[in-house]
Parts: C-alpha cells; structure tokens; sequence
C-alpha cells in the first residue's frame, strides 16, 4: 500500500542511572565507592534507504521509542547504552515538526543518516561522590531523561519526469508502454489513486525516471477532487509533461490553460519548471480534422508547425519542437508538442528520446 504521510511521537532513550557500590575483596575489609555510571540512552537516527518507496512501515504506529541505557555496575563498570533507533524511510521524505510545521530534515540522498535525538546522558555512580568528608557515599545520579518530539512525515516522489494532466487522458497508459511501471488502467476517472515510478530506457546506456500521479482538475491547487494530496508529488520533478487527450470532451486548449493555472497555483517555483506536451489518444480522436486541430492547439498557444525532426517524429500530424542548432532553449515554451498513442506506440519512441534531451537541457544550462 502507497502511503505518502504518517504522524507520530518519537523518544529518544532514557539514560541508565549510576550505581551505589563499594569495593569488596579478599584482604580489602572497607573499600572505597566503585559503583559504574549509567549507559546512554538510545538516540534516534533517520536513514535514507531506496529499498522502501513508500510510509507504509509508519501506518497505523503513534509511538516510536529508542531503548534505555541499563544502570551502572560495580567495579567502575559502565551500564551498557541502550540500543539506537533507526527511523528507515524512502528518498524525498520530508521530518516536520508537528507542533511548528517546521521542516526539520529535508532527506533526499540514498544512504543519507541523521541523528535527530540524542539519547539521555547516564547518571554516575556512587564513585563520583566520595571526597575528604564522606569516604562511603550512597548516593548516585539518575539518568536523563529521553528527549520527546512529534513529528509528520511527507514523502515527496523524486522524479525526473512528471505528467501532468486530466483524469483518465492516458498518462497511466503512456507510464506503461514507456517505462517499466505497470500501473492500474481504466477507462474511468481517477483510476490512479497512487503515484507511480517507472524508468525509462532511453537507447541500451541511458534513462531516466517517470512519475504518474493522479489526475488534476479544475481547483486542485485549493483541494478538490484528489488535489494537493498529491499535486506534492510533482514538486520534486526536474521536468513536467502536460498530457493533454484529443478525444477528450475537452478542448485541448482548454485542458492546457486548466492544467498550467493549476500548477502555478501550487507552486511558483514548479510553474517555472523546463516542460513540454504530448497529445494523447490520437487512435481515439473523433473529430472531423485531427490535423486541423493539431495545428490549431500549437497556434493558440503561440506556436508555429515546425519540420526540424532529430528525434524522427512521426510526420503524420503536425508538432512543434524548439530548434536549439540556431537558437537558444526558452523554458517559457514546451519544448515540444507531440501528437502520440500509446495504444499504437505512434511517437513512444521518438517521445523518449525527446524527453531524455529536454532533461539534458538542465545540465547544459548548469
């Protein structure tokens, strides 16, 4: 089960307390103190591991604890410290502070640990204590407490590629036939429930990474349907693919305009994010002219037909892509605009092929 959110206490161990103890040997009638310090307690870590992609370990769980340092020993002997708490979570999750909403721990690197509670210090032992006026001390330290603190965890997906679009457009079907992701289909909307991963294989030495998320519509910056709930996913994306469906009831401008307000919405910062658009569901147009209202989409949005085709798209139907051997790249524009099916595979290939240069654009531009 995909969970992306998970609330709960986290303490750290309790220090072990000191020992009262006195020396006791053949020969040695009244020994001194020797009476061990406490162990440490637990601390708490956070360790970044990509063999888990989800919360799911945290559902249902309102509690976590490391384990208590156990007491000191006689003859100077230190409690043993109490085991540390390892809190394992995917790439891309966030630790936030419960109680301030502060972002604690933004953990993105694999294999990345943090220590996020110390556990409490030992108490010392009788041994501590003894001085010129009091040769036999009893008395010892407790432990310190564990620290105690509540957390919310928020898992943003990282992606190199993010799709964008209407409920039921194709975007799952699009996730399936490129990549190595075998979400649910449906002829119905929201049929993706989850965010989903795939890699794309982009010739035999390079890839990159897909995310589906779940359709968005009107209003899904302010929450409606499954809203920010999962618009958080496509934070992380280097690069947005606005999938917009010509058999859709929808016009393709209209579905564009909707999909870009959305995410300006949300995000600034990802409004601004290098993308490109595929038009989905050609197999399925049940218009008069696919050609004519091809043409008319890339018009409306201020674009011309172009015949540059590095990336051998098919010239059925008419696309746009940014010609970069006399120009600069804009990232105010789509990088492309590809009429595709994925039922028939019509511009897959090509589609990757483009997607994987329009991520290189980001390196070229560091």
């Amino acid at each position: 089960m995909f969970i992306d959110s998970a609330r709960f206490t986290v303490t750290s161990g309790k220090g072990g307390q000191g020992c009262a103890s006195f020396r006791r040997e053949k020969f040695v009638v009244k020994g001194g103190p020797d009476g061990g310090d406490g162990g440490k307690g637990g601390d708490v870590y956070f360790l970044v591991d990509n063999n888990t992609d989800t919360l799911s370990n945290y559902k249902g769980r309102k509690f976590f604890k490391a384990d208590n340092g156990k007491q000191g020993l006689g003859g100077n002997m230190t409690g043993k410290s109490g085991e540390p708490l390892v809190l394992i979570v995917p790439p891309g999750t966030q630790v936030i502070d419960d109680e301030t909403n502060e972002v604690i721990f933004d953990l993105l690197e694999l294999g990345e640990k943090v220590l996020f509670l110390e556990g409490g210090k030992g108490g010392l032992g009788n041994v501590h204590f003894k001085n010129s006026r009091n040769q036999r001390p009893t008395y010892f330290q407790p432990g310190l407490p564990g620290q105690v603190k509540g957390i919310r965890l928020e898992l943003k997906l990282i992606a190199d590629v993010g799709l964008v679009g209407y409920p039921n457009v194709g975007k799952s079907t699009l996730i399936s036939v490129t990549s190595n992701a075998t979400p649910e289909i449906a002829n119905y909307e929201f049929t993706t429930l989850t965010p989903k991963l795939g890699v794309v294989e982009v010739g035999n030495y390079n890839s990159f990474v897909m995310a589906d998320i779940p359709g968005i519509i009107d209003g899904a910056s302010e929450g409606r349907g499954l809203g920010l709930e999962f618009l958080k996913h496509i934070e992380r994306t280097k690069t947005l693919l606005f999938v917009i469906d010509v058999a859709n009831y929808r016009t393709m401008i209209e579905q564009y305009n909707v999909l870009k307000e959305e995410v300006a919405k949300f995000s600034t910062e990802l409004s601004k994010r290098n993308y490109a658009i595929a038009l989905s569901k050609i197999d399925g147009y049940f218009g008069e002219n696919l050609e004519g209202d091809i043409q008319k989409f890339i018009e409306d949005i201020g674009l011309e037909i172009t015949k540059s085709n590095e990336f051998k798209f098919e010239e059925d139907y008419p696309y746009f892509v940014q010609d970069l051997i006399y120009t600069r790249f804009d990232n105010t524009k789509p990088y492309f605009v590809l009429p595709i099916s994925s039922l028939t595979k019509f511009n897959i290939k090509s589609l990757g092929f483009a997607l994987y240069n329009l991520l290189e654009q980001d390196k070229w531009k560091g």
